[in-house]
């Protein structure tokens, strides 16, 4: 779990600072405010200290591992990691993290830097709950052979779709160490999606309905994107409480709003059984379904993170509550259309 996030001259950011809520944190901001850049950097941090921890504790190689890491989440131009440092800043780019063990990890580079430098280490040499990455596109489409082609070509696919796509297709687990949430959240699913995602290894994935099995590549691709997460919950890569931090890049994209509600319903109970998660959307009903499922009385604890620019620089805003923010682009979107269609129907718009 992570307690509190810093990035300072990291891409877009001068500096900001975010406390996360231990259940469910959502990010909000207008395009080119710096969403999925906050949730890869969190990413790269949180995912290098399992990873590299489980491995080594020597310090060239944690640097090396790290710098890789950056690299391949963000691809920056030429591979240069100085292209991930902030545009006309004097000082080092810092990506900071504190975990709810206490312990501390921060990564930082200049722009002309061969390889990231790492203080804190965040007890590296302890293997740690991993977290995950769930990208804006679904992956159930392409996983066949995908894995094998990114190891062997420079494919223009950040790692996030490769990381995913080797959570997708490990091994079920067993039915009895299942929990039963998880159980309940892929029943849910597949009952609204009308069947399941088979996977045979290798990234082959069907679709088996009550009376026929499909290829994957012909169902809705809502479908598939809430397919990934039964998936994820089926192999034990979402644990509640035992699982790392869960970060999702607008899971609203492409699906349905009547899959909305019973997808909120689902990520607020596995943040219920321990699983923190951090969302980032532009969706107006995805995020009323948070304002309107939450439940105090079952513990719900949900932080909204309101990205804008104010002088030139990325900012945040942090609210309790969705109404509580100032700088929401997505209700001042809907106030204008709702003026607007007032308007029209007023007779002050053309038809």
């Amino acid at each position: 779990m992570i307690n509190k996030i810093s990035l300072e001259n990291f891409t877009l950011f001068h500096k900001i600072e975010m406390e996360l809520s231990p259940k469910i944190n959502i990010i909000i901001g207008e395009n080119g405010t710096g969403k999925t850049q906050l949730l890869k950097a969190v990413y790269a941090a949180s995912s290098s200290r399992q990873q590299i921890g489980a491995t080594s504790s020597d310090d060239d190689v944690i640097r090396t591992k790290m710098t890789e890491r950056f690299i391949k989440l963000f691809l920056p131009l030429d591979d240069k990691l100085g292209k991930l440092h902030r545009n006309g800043a004097d000082t080092n780019a810092k990506v900071n993290l504190i975990f709810g063990d206490s312990n501390e990890i921060e990564i930082g580079f200049y722009n002309n830097s061969q390889a990231v430098s790492v203080k804190g280490k965040g007890k590296l040499e302890e293997t740690l709950a991993a977290p995950l990455y769930l990208p804006t596109k679904e992956v159930l489409s392409f996983m066949k052979g995908f894995t094998s082609l990114y190891q062997r070509f420079d494919l223009s696919f950040d790692q996030t779709y490769q990381d995913i796509c080797l959570l997708l297709d490990l091994p079920e687990i067993r039915n009895e160490a299942m929990q039963e949430k998880a159980k309940w959240a892929i029943q849910e699913i597949n009952n609204v999606i009308g069947g399941k995602f088979v996977f045979y290894g290798g990234g082959k994935v069907t679709f088996k309905s009550e009376r026929n099995e499909y290829s994957a590549n012909v169902v809705a691709e809502g479908f598939r994107k809430v397919g990934m997460l039964a998936r994820l919950l089926e192999t034990g890569a979402i644990q509640p409480g035992i699982s790392g931090t869960m970060f999702w890049d607008e899971p609203e994209s492409n699906l349905n709003p009547k899959l909305m509600e019973m997808l909120v319903e689902i990520l607020l109970e596995l943040s219920r059984q321990g699983l923190q998660i951090v969302l980032a959307t532009h969706d107006y009903v995805f995020l009323k379904w948070f304002d309107l499922l939450a439940n105090e009385k079952k513990g719900d604890d949900i932080r909204f993170h309101a990205l804008y620019r104010q002088n030139g620089q990325i900012k945040v805003e942090h609210a309790e509550n969705y109404n509580g923010i100032s700088e929401n682009a997505i209700s001042d979107t809907y106030s204008n259309l709702t003026k607007a269609q007032v308007k029209r129907n007023m007779g002050g718009l053309g038809k």
